[in-house]
């Protein structure tokens, strides 16, 4: 079943961000995840906006790859980079539809 991370950013301080754009695409590809986004075109359509100044938005094979990506021994320092220079988010969901009302997502 297909898993989506999706990392909500707002930047503290954006030194880390060169480094971790260029090597990170690299460890979300081994563990057979993609990139959907990486944007920082965020617009509030409703609500009350959250400050973001970058979403990435990657597709995994499932939580598993998603979770063995975010564990990865490789990715460590560029966590905490990112952790260090910004607030972030990460929040995973599936390709379900809670409700079960949507013939083409299975039932969540």
């Amino acid at each position: 079943m297909t898993a989506y991370l999706i990392a909500d950013i707002k930047m503290k301080d954006p030194k880390w961000v060169p480094e971790y754009a260029a090597s990170v695409h690299d460890i979300v590809h081994k563990h057979g995840g993609k990139y959907l986004s990486r944007s920082g075109n965020v617009k509030t359509l409703e609500g009350k906006p959250l400050d973001t100044t970058l979403i990435a938005l990657m597709a995994f094979p499932s939580e598993a790859a998603a979770r063995a990506f975010t564990n990865d021994p490789a990715y460590a320092p560029f966590v905490s980079a990112r952790q260090d220079g910004s607030d972030s988010r990460f929040q995973l969901i599936d390709d379900t539809d809670l409700a079960g009302t949507i013939s083409y997502l299975p039932k969540g």
